[in-house]
């Protein structure tokens, strides 16, 4: 048996622990440049509150960019130009004495934040596209990031904890894509996860955001990539996001649903890192790009199909999911995994996710593109080959 296995450094988890931000940014650097998401954040305090810690803490609060869409490939040039401008005003030294990066937010945010801390300290090429797979002159990171403390807001994408930041463009040639750069040098250094931040959200965010982890959760205990520990992180998150996410959806102040679903996400990131993802991820990024569905929402839509197309592949998982869900005694696996789309179905319709495709506004003429654009590193880890025939199918079955 042989694998690698990546997780931040540090991790503070724990309800009303954003208080210790500016010691956890001090430990870093003593400049910070923040990267924010929601404009929630700003309009409630939480920034400024931010500015404040830090500061208490001896660490200078920068305020770099925000994000409230998905980034592209102009964001994180124009933020990493930025961020370069600056460091190079007061010198560029590096560790506890120099600059970090703090993202706050929600994936984008942390996402724009991990990808501007790699360019600021990577100059082979000025533009983030050289760099992401797939696409540009597949330059790889060479230097290490600025030190980089992610203290996400939402309980989805578990950004803080991989080794990716999810980038896209409308300009692509020959079609728009959104394409990963990807290092082990980007897991951030250190995590602050205050489930207590994610109060705020809407039920829809909540919703969409939770069904996002639970897919990751997923698609990394069944891809071909899947390896022991993230296995069993990954069912450990699912014991706690399946039976939480409807509470959490429908009272957002239930402590214990917003932690459980916080350390689910945070074990999806650590799980889809280590082990990969699959079917419903790869063509949720193409309906991200074709159709402008948001992320969380197109991963739900997409997981009943997921898991009716690898059920033959990976049974006893699959299985596990509709025991977690139902509370059934199946009589086999096989007979539990032939349960489980209909009862994700019926968790989505339970807390207002739609369940066709037309519902988020795909159109049957985009189907081609969605299939090509499906084809990244996410589907590599699908734990059987499906081929755009099938693919085109599936899809065209869920209008």
């Amino acid at each position: 048996m042989r694998y690698d296995f990546l997780v931040p450094a540090r991790t503070l988890f724990g309800w009303g622990r954003f208080a210790e931000a500016g010691a956890a940014a001090r430990a870093l650097g003593t400049r910070a440049f923040i990267v924010s998401g929601s404009r929630q954040l700003e309009r409630d305090g939480t920034l400024d509150r931010l500015d404040a810690l830090l500061k208490q803490a001896g660490v200078q609060p920068v305020r770099a960019g925000s994000i409230h869409r998905e980034p592209r490939v102009e964001d994180v040039d124009r933020l990493a130009a930025a961020v370069r401008e600056k460091m190079a005003l007061v010198g560029s030294a590096a560790g506890p004495a120099g600059h970090l990066v703090i993202g706050i937010g929600g994936g984008s945010a942390i996402d724009l934040a991990k990808a501007a801390s790699a360019m600021a300290a990577n100059r082979e090429s000025p533009t983030v596209k050289d760099y992401l797979e797939g696409v540009g002159k597949n330059l790889s990171l060479k230097q290490p990031p600025l030190p980089m403390l992610a203290i996400p807001t939402t309980a989805g994408t578990g950004s803080e904890c991989t080794k990716n930041a999810v980038i896209s463009s409308d300009e692509g040639e020959p079609i728009p894509f959104k394409k990963s750069l990807r290092s082990d040098l980007m897991v951030p250094r250190a995590v602050l996860l205050d489930p207590q931040l994610a109060v705020s959200m809407p039920p829809e965010v909540t919703a969409r955001t939770g069904m996002d982890a639970i897919t990751q959760l997923i698609e990394s205990a069944i891809s071909c990539k899947a390896q022991p520990i993230p296995t069993a992180l990954a069912f450990h998150g699912l014991s706690l996001a399946l039976p939480l996410i409807e509470r959490a959806v429908k009272n957002p102040l239930d402590q214990e649903a917003r932690e459980g679903m916080a350390h689910a996400a945070y074990l999806s990131g650590i799980t889809l890192a280590n082990a990969g993802l699959g079917m419903a991820h790869g063509v949720a990024a193409a309906l991200g790009i074709s159709a402008a569905v948001p992320h969380g929402l197109a991963c739900a839509v997409m997981l009943p199909a997921a898991l009716e197309a690898n059920g033959g592949a990976r049974p006893a998982e699959i299985a596990r999911v509709a025991r977690l869900l139902t509370r059934h005694e199946y009589q086999s696996d096989e007979e539990a995994a032939r349960a489980a789309p209909a009862a994700v179905r019926e968790l989505c319709r339970r807390i207002g996710i739609p369940l066709r495709l037309r519902d988020v506004g795909v159109r049957k003429e985009q189907i081609p593109a969605i299939v090509k654009g499906s084809r990244g590193n996410s589907m590599n880890g699908n734990p059987r080959p499906i081929d755009d025939a099938e693919l085109a199918a599936i899809l065209e079955s869920m209008l």
